[in-house]
């Protein structure tokens, strides 16, 4: 029913467990810093309802428009780090490449921003969740603060972006 961009790379997509990610003797350090989410633990995040607002970012390493705007999140991050505002990055990168491409994309530029991986195949089930005008594309940020969400399914200069945060403080 919904479209979905991101569905055009599905082809060749193995399922891969979260076991099969995390081993333990071998964990990279990093990797530990990059929880593996499905969407029902990955909704939590979603919905939090304190003093703090979020910003939650869906991009993945292939998606050039997502990696341009990257900077403006860590600037986010950076200039409202003593205040409550709270940037999270959700990677919709195949599980498979955690290793080899998002947390050597992640160190590489030093993002400092939470990075969570979203490792759930049910695009359809879970995409209106997080908005119902989500189309699937990607770049996509959700903010929000408690009951007030806002949705923008666009690429944000770090101008554009505070000016939105501002907005919802």
């Amino acid at each position: 029913m919904v479209l979905v961009v991101l569905q055009s790379c599905h082809e060749g997509k193995k399922e891969v467990s979260s076991e099969a990610i995390h081993v333990d003797e071998t964990v990279n350090p990093s990797e530990e810093k990059i929880p593996s989410y499905n969407f029902d633990e990955l909704e939590p995040l979603l919905n939090r309802k304190d003093d703090t607002t979020y910003v939650v970012n869906f991009w993945a390493t292939w998606c050039k428009p997502c990696i341009e705007e990257l900077p403006a999140f860590e600037q986010l991050n950076e200039t409202y780090a003593d205040q409550k505002v709270k940037v999270i990055l959700v990677s919709l990168d195949f599980p498979e490449k955690l290793t080899s491409q998002v947390i050597p994309f992640i160190e590489k530029n030093n993002i400092q921003s939470e990075v969570v991986l979203l490792d759930d195949t049910n695009a359809n089930r879970w995409i209106p969740k997080v908005s119902e005008t989500w189309s699937g594309a990607i770049p996509a940020t959700l903010i929000y603060k408690n009951n007030e969400r806002k949705f923008y399914e666009q690429s944000f200069s770090f101008e554009t972006l505070e000016t939105e945060v501002k907005s919802i403080l």
